[in-house]
């Protein structure tokens, strides 16, 4: 397999741990096993422990003093912030709308690089933000959840305010992820992010009973930490490093696909006609937004 088609892997594989997370992290949260605040204690903690241990496989890099502060507030968005809402938006939310509303990443950025780095946007972007919002907005104020107790207009904003840090996190790392190898980058990044983490979920941590998890439940924090944490860090910045920014963008699309089938399949969600829609707009405007304007000679 030549280093195309790895990375190509690498990006499906990505799309697919993020879509099946949706499903076992809902399931563990809303069966009442861990709460949110808990499980990021658990996710962050994990993942940093191995992203250190693995870390001692590389050669070792010096950080410049400067650039620690860098990495602590890179952690705020990318880590505190993001994971903390994530999982409460999800355990408030269901999987496809979660899913369908992380989508529309590209489209923040897309603002945040106009509004921070004076990047131009085109009337084409615009249409495609606009297009991106009608579909988040339409899940937020229409969209419907077959399980008692859940609150999509709360779930969804909190997603949404969680795709906007990621995006933050996304432009604050654009040189340190140019200056350092990934796994420098990384265990520094997780190892902050969990003295944030603890403070909020600490007392929920110490309300988990251990001794009524099933090996289903096991298995779904395992993958949580390793598949949709732990491994996803490494293939993303592996295919990033390969293949154009347009091509690793598209597969963005198959997350909510992959969360989809799947959350109807275990029983965690259901597809109607409104959360069809509004996946439609806002693929319609990722899409557009993903577009490269054409060169005029």
């Amino acid at each position: 397999m030549n280093s195309r088609a790895f990375a190509i892997f690498a990006l499906f594989m990505v799309q697919l741990l993020y879509g099946l997370n949706y499903t076992f992290a809902k399931i563990v949260i809303n069966d009442n096993y861990i709460k949110p605040f808990a499980f990021v204690i658990l996710r962050v903690v994990g993942a940093t422990m191995l992203f250190w241990v693995f870390s001692f496989l590389f050669p070792k890099e010096k950080v410049e003093r400067k650039d620690y502060i860098k990495f602590f507030t890179a952690a705020i968005f990318g880590v505190a912030i993001n994971m903390l809402l994530f999982l409460k938006g999800l355990e408030l939310t269901t999987p496809i709308h979660a899913a369908s509303i992380v989508t529309i990443t590209p489209v923040i950025i897309l603002i945040l690089s106009a509004l921070i780095l004076k990047e131009k946007i085109t009337t084409l972007k615009v249409i495609g933000v606009t297009l991106a919002f009608s579909g988040a907005l339409a899940l937020t104020l229409f969209g419907e959840s077959t399980r008692e107790g859940d609150n999509i207009v709360l779930g969804n904003t909190f997603i949404f305010i969680n795709a906007i840090s990621y995006s933050i996190y996304i432009i604050l790392i654009k040189q340190l992820t140019e200056k350092y190898h990934p796994f420098t980058f990384i265990k520094w990044l997780f190892l902050f992010g969990c003295f944030m983490v603890i403070p909020f979920g600490y007392n929920q941590l110490k309300e988990i009973h251990w001794e009524t998890f099933t090996p289903y439940v096991y298995f779904s924090v395992g993958f949580v930490i390793i598949g949709a944490t732990f491994a996803t860090y490494i293939l993303n910045p592996y295919a990033l490093s390969k293949l154009k920014a347009s091509t690793v963008g598209v597969f963005i699309y198959l997350q909510p696909v992959i969360a989809g089938l799947f959350a109807t399949v275990m029983g965690a969600d259901v597809i109607d006609v409104v959360k069809l829609v509004a996946m439609l707009l806002i693929f319609s405007g990722v899409y557009l937004v993903s577009l490269k304007p054409k060169r005029t000679s």
